[in-house]
C-alpha cells in the first residue's frame, strides 16, 4: 500500500521538478526514490495486510512481483536520459509516465477487488498508449500508438464486461467474497464462467498470446525502442502475474475445459511465435515474436497453479532481465533511428566486445541454454507440468525451445562472423551499466535459483 503511494507521489514530484527547472536531478532522485520504495516493499514478505476494505492486499505474491517491477523500472528509467537526449525538455514527462505505469503494474498484483484490478490495468495501458505514440513526427510511432490504443480499448471492453458478469453472478467485486462462495459450493449461473472467459480474452491480449497477438509485431516495431523494451519486459510480466492471480482468486480448481483452452493457446503461441520469428530481419519484430512464444511458455503455469507461483516469478524475472539486457544493447547500436535491422549488428563482436557478449548471453538465456536462468526457468516449469501428466505439451515446448535457437543464433552469428556495415558509435555509459547489471542478475539467478523460488514460500 505504502509502495503504491510512494511511487505515485514520486511521479508527481518529477512533474513538479520540471517547473523549477531541476531537470538534471530528475533521474537520480527518481532512482533513489525507487530504491526507497523497494525498501518499503521488502518488509511485506511474510505478512498479509488488507487496506481500504480489501481493495489492496499485500502478501508474498504481491511483494515479490512488486520488487521485480521496481527493479525493472529502475533500469528503464536509467536508460531514459540518453535515449531522449534530443528531447530534454520532455524528460520529466517520460520519467513520470513510467512511474505511473509502474503504479498500475503494482496495483495489478496487489488487488483484492476487481475494481482495483481494472483501475491498475487501465493506468498501465494509458501510460503505454502515450509512450507508443510519443514521437508525433514519426509515422510508425503514430501508427503504433493508434493500433495499440484501438486494440487495447477493445480488450479492456472484454475485461470490463467480464467483471460486470462476475459481479452479476456473485453480487460482489471482492475476490475473497467471490472465492468464499466457490468454497461453499454455491451454484454459479452460466454467466459467471462466461465472465471469466471474457476476462481471460482481455488478458491474453495484454500478454500477446495467439490468437490475440497480431498487434504486437507492428506496435513493437513502430514504437520507440525504449517503449518496446517496456512493453516486452515490465508490461508482459505484469500482465501474466495479474492473469495468474486473477484466475487463482476466482477459482478453487481450474476446470478441465479451461485447461484445454489454455493448452491450445499455449501451444499455438509457442509454435506461431517461434516459426514466425525465424523469418524476421528486424530485431524488434523478432523479439516481439519471441515474446509471443514466451507467453506460451508462461501460460503453462496454469496446469499446476498450486505449485507454480514461485516458478512463474522465476521465469518472468529471468525473461525480463534478459530482455532489458538485450534492449540496452539494441539501444546502444541503433539508438532512436528507427532502424533495427539485423545487419546493424554485423561485426559488433569486434566493434564492442562487451555489449556483444551481453547480447549473446541474453539471447542464450531466452533460448534456454545453461548456465543462464532461462534454462532453469524452463527446467522447473517443465518438471512441474510433467507432474500433472501433460507430457505432450512439454515435448512440444522442448521442440519449440530448439526452434528458437535458430533465430537467436542468427543475431549471434551476425555479431561474430560478419564484417561491420556501419561505423563505430560511442556507447553511453548508462547503457553499458544497465546491460551488464541486468545480465549479471540473470546469471546470478541461474547460479542461485532457490533464493527467487523461495520468496513465495516464506
Amino acid at each position: 500500500m505504502y509502495t503504491l503511494i510512494a511511487i505515485a507521489g514520486l511521479g508527481i514530484i518529477c512533474l513538479i521538478a520540471e517547473i523549477f527547472n531541476l531537470r538534471k536531478a530528475i533521474v537520480p532522485i527518481t532512482i533513489l526514490g525507487l530504491l526507497g520504495s523497494l525498501a518499503l516493499t521488502v518488509p511485506d514478505f511474510g505478512h498479509y495486510y488488507r487496506y481500504f476494505n480489501s481493495m489492496v492486499i499485500t502478501n508474498n505474491f504481491s511483494a515479490a512481483f512488486s520488487c521485480l517491477f521496481i527493479i525493472l523500472t529502475i533500469f528503464l528509467i536509467a536508460l531514459t536520459p540518453d535515449f531522449h537526449k534530443e528531447h530534454k525538455a520532455k524528460l520529466s514527462d517520460f520519467v513520470a509516465i513510467k512511474l505511473f505505469l509502474l503504479t498500475g503494474a503494482i496495483a495489478m498484483v496487489c488487488f483484492g477487488n476487481l475494481a482495483m484490478f481494472f483501475l491498475g490495468i487501465e493506468i498501465l495501458s494509458i501510460a503505454l498508449y502515450v509512450l507508443a505514440a510519443s514521437q508525433p513526427k514519426n509515422l510508425k510511432s503514430n501508427e503504433a500508438g493508434m493500433k495499440y490504443f484501438l486494440m487495447g480499448a477493445f480488450a479492456s471492453g472484454f475485461i470490463l464486461f467480464g467483471i460486470a458478469l462476475i459481479y452479476g453472478a456473485t453480487g460482489s467485486f471482492d475476490t475473497s467474497v467471490i472465492y468464499g462462495k466457490i468454497l461453499e459450493n454455491q451454484p454459479m449461473p452460466a454467466w459467471y464462467f462466461i465472465g471469466i472467459v471474457m476476462m481471460s480474452i482481455g488478458l491474453l491480449f495484454k500478454i500477446a498470446a495467439v490468437p490475440f497477438h497480431f498487434w504486437a509485431p507492428d506496435v513493437y516495431e513502430g514504437s520507440p525502442a525504449l517503449t518496446t523494451a517496456t512493453m516486452s519486459t515490465l508490461t508482459k510480466v505484469a500482465a501474466i502475474a495479474a492473469f495468474f492471480k486473477l484466475m487463482t482468486s476466482l477459482n478453487l480448481t481450474v476446470p478441465g475445459t479451461y485447461i484445454t483452452i489454455i493448452s491450445i493457446v499455449s501451444i499455438l503461441s509457442m509454435t506461431v511465435g517461434n516459426i514466425t520469428a525465424l523469418v524476421q530481419t528486424n530485431v524488434k519484430r523478432m523479439l516481439a515474436f519471441s515474446g509471443i512464444s514466451h507467453a506460451g511458455f508462461m501460460l503453462m503455469v496454469f496446469f499446476n497453479p498450486i505449485e507454480t507461483p514461485g516458478t512463474l516469478l522465476y521465469y518472468t524475472a529471468a525473461y525480463a532481465f534478459a530482455g532489458i539486457a538485450a534492449f540496452a544493447v539494441i539501444l546502444s547500436v541503433c539508438g532512436d533511428k528507427g532502424n533495427e535491422e539485423v545487419y546493424n549488428f554485423n561485426g559488433l563482436g569486434k566493434r564492442n566486445p562487451l555489449m556483444a557478449a551481453v547480447l549473446t548471453c541474453s539471447l542464450l538465456s531466452m533460448a534456454g541454454i545453461p548456465i543462464f536462468s532461462g534454462f532453469f526457468a524452463k527446467f522447473f516449469l517443465f518438471n512441474q507440468v510433467l507432474s500433472t501428466g501433460h507430457v505432450a505439451i512439454v515435448i512440444i515446448a522442448i521442440l519449440n525451445s530448439i526452434v528458437s535457437v535458430g533465430y537467436y543464433f542468427k543475431l549471434i552469428l551476425a555479431m561474430y562472423t560478419k564484417e561491420a556495415t556501419s561505423e563505430v558509435q560511442p556507447t553511453p555509459v548508462m547503457y553499458t551499466i544497465v546491460a551488464v547489471l541486468s545480465i549479471a542478475l540473470n546469471i546470478a539467478m541461474g547460479l542461485q535459483p532457490d533464493f527467487v523460488l523461495g520468496l513465495l514460500k516464506i
